[in-house]
C-alpha cells in the first residue's frame, strides 16, 4: 500500500506552523484536527497549519510537503492503532471500534490519494473552509522533477591527465 511520510527541504516548517511533523513520519491531509475548532481559533500559526499543513501520525504535529511511500502491512497496522488512540484520547471517539473505523478511513483516504502516484513524488495540501464544510485540493510533483533528483554536481576532468576537478 502506499501512503505518505513527511519530508522536510528546508526550516521553513519550523516557523510557521504551531507544531512542527518530525521528517520522516507516516502522514494524513489531517483535516480532522480542525474539525472541532472554532473559526476565531484558526489564526497566526494555526491558520498555516489549517491552510497547508498535512499531519504527522506520530507527532501530530504538521508538514507542508510529503513524500509517497511504500508501507507494509504492519507499518498499516501500527498506524491504524496509533490514529484510534488519538480519536478516542484527544477527539472523543465514542468507542474503540468507532476510532478503529475512522481511522481505517483516514489511511483509505490517504492510500488512495497515493495510489496513482510514484514513490517518492511530493504532495502539497491547500485546504479553505467554506459554506459547505471544509474542502481539500492536492498538488503533485513526479519524482523526477522533484528537488530530490535534481543533480547539481558534475564532475569534470581539469586537465589532460584525465584526474576529475572540482564540480559545477
Amino acid at each position: 500500500m502506499k501512503l505518505a511520510r513527511t519530508i522536510r527541504f528546508d526550516a521553513s516548517d519550523l516557523n510557521v506552523f504551531p507544531h512542527v511533523a518530525e521528517e520522516g513520519e507516516w502522514a494524513l491531509p489531517g483535516s480532522f484536527v480542525f474539525s472541532s475548532m472554532q473559526a476565531d481559533q484558526i489564526t497566526g500559526k494555526w491558520n498555516q497549519a489549517f491552510a497547508n499543513g498535512f499531519v504527522g501520525c506520530e507527532s501530530h504535529g504538521f508538514s507542508t510537503l510529503v513524500s509517497v511511500a511504500t508501507a507494509k502491512p504492519r507499518d498499516v497496522e501500527a498506524l491504524e492503532a496509533s490514529l484510534a488512540d488519538w480519536f478516542e484520547q484527544v477527539f472523543g471517539a465514542p468507542s474503540r471500534q468507532d476510532a478503529l473505523a475512522a481511522a481505517e478511513q483516514e489511511i483509505s483516504f490517504m492510500a488512495d490519494l497515493c495510489e496513482s502516484h510514484k514513490i517518492g513524488t511530493l504532495l502539497c495540501i491547500q485546504r479553505e473552509a467554506g459554506e459547505n464544510g471544509i474542502t481539500e485540493q492536492f498538488r503533485s510533483l513526479p519524482k523526477p522533477e522533484s528537488c530530490a533528483e535534481q543533480k547539481i554536481w558534475t564532475m569534470v576532468a581539469d586537465d589532460d591527465s584525465g584526474n576529475e576537478g572540482g564540480g559545477q
